[in-house]
């Protein structure tokens, strides 16, 4: 089983950015389809991004559309999660997750968590002035 392990998490204020990690080992994220999700204090988790190493699908949750960006480097077997355009609403902490369900429906991408999925331990993102 694949081990995951976040970082990049922090404070920032309104309209700062940050990139957080997901670091891979024990198994490849080539064959995944792999995402981000995050959970805010009092709120029910959430999927931010997700995209498939193997297929052409790439999502985004509305509210992070053209702020976030996704990306994987298999060279070092790491995710990426490029947040720019920060918003206190963005506040909670951020998990990376594998096996997660991502398609396409009449061309618009959903991901959803299985009963598979392998998590990290989290990274926490404060955005706050």
């Amino acid at each position: 089983q694949v081990q995951l392990v976040e970082s990049g998490g922090g404070l920032v204020q309104p309209g700062g950015s940050l990139r957080l990690s997901c670091s891979a080992s024990g198994g490849t994220l080539d064959y995944y389809a792999i995402g981000w999700f995050r959970q805010a204090p009092g709120k029910t988790r959430e999927g931010v991004s997700c995209l498939s190493t193997t297929d052409d699908i790439t999502y985004y949750a509305d509210a992070v559309k053209g702020r976030f960006t996704i990306s994987v480097d298999s060279a070092y077997n790491t995710m990426y999660l490029q947040m720019n355009s920060l918003r206190p609403e963005d506040t909670g902490v951020y998990y990376c997750v594998t096996d997660v369900d991502l398609y396409s429906d009449s061309g618009e991408p959903h991901c959803i968590l299985t009963r598979y999925n392998n998590w990290g331990q989290g990274t926490q993102v404060t955005v706050s002035s």
